[in-house]
């Protein structure tokens, strides 16, 4: 696969799944503005989980925003939405013209480097929509993205370019996990927001 090919990237999923990838849908100075705008105005704090009935608190630091205060559980924890700010509105609708779907929320995630990563999960909340898009834009620092099959244990690699749209859908959620694993070569910081929809 040529990561670096000017021609959009289909479904990178090999069957099971559908994981587009767009590559950069922001420019150069959009990537810089738009990075440098969430670091400011976004209300992050680092996220928590239960794991094993213990709660946990990430160095990765996230946010939470929708059309509308929904709730949303996902490790043991509940968070509530706050309302979309102008800029999350103005990439959601580049998102939604990119990828051809809508999207009523967004989970953002602050990675500080390299060292900070995701463990292998599937996004199969009750409250997503079922089967339903998620779109994940990436800003700051490029980091390579992991799919794993539930059941043969086939792996996909791809590296997640600045200002690039990921779009998973369809039977992706029940049959892959997917993670960012930790690297010891990035430093700087990447801000990740998954477009979802809430039901």
């Amino acid at each position: 696969m040529d990561l670096f090919s000017t021609e959009p990237i289909k479904n990178i999923l090999p069957f099971d799944g559908v994981a587009n990838y767009h590559g950069a849908i922001l420019d150069s100075n959009e990537c810089d503005y738009f990075y440098n705008e969430l670091m400011k105005t976004i209300c992050w704090k680092n996220d928590e989980a239960l794991i094993f009935g213990k709660k946990v608190i990430t160095k990765r630091k996230v946010a939470w925003y929708g059309t509308k205060a929904f709730s949303y559980t996902y490790s043991g924890i509940t968070k509530t939405a706050l309302l979309f700010t102008d800029h999350l509105l103005q990439l959601k609708k580049k998102v939604e013209k990119e990828s051809g779907e809508t999207y009523n929320s967004c989970l953002l995630n602050l990675y500080h480097s390299g060292d900070e990563g995701m463990a292998y999960h599937s996004d199969g909340e009750r409250m997503l929509k079922k089967n339903g898009a998620i779109a994940s834009l990436s800003l700051g620092a490029e980091r390579k993205f992991s799919f794993k099959h539930k059941e043969s244990n086939q792996r996909i690699d791809i590296l997640l370019e600045r200002g690039s749209l990921l779009v998973m859908k369809e039977n992706t959620q029940t049959n892959w996990l997917h993670r960012l694993p930790p690297t010891k070569k990035v430093q700087t910081p990447r801000i990740n927001l998954t477009f979802r929809t809430i039901v």
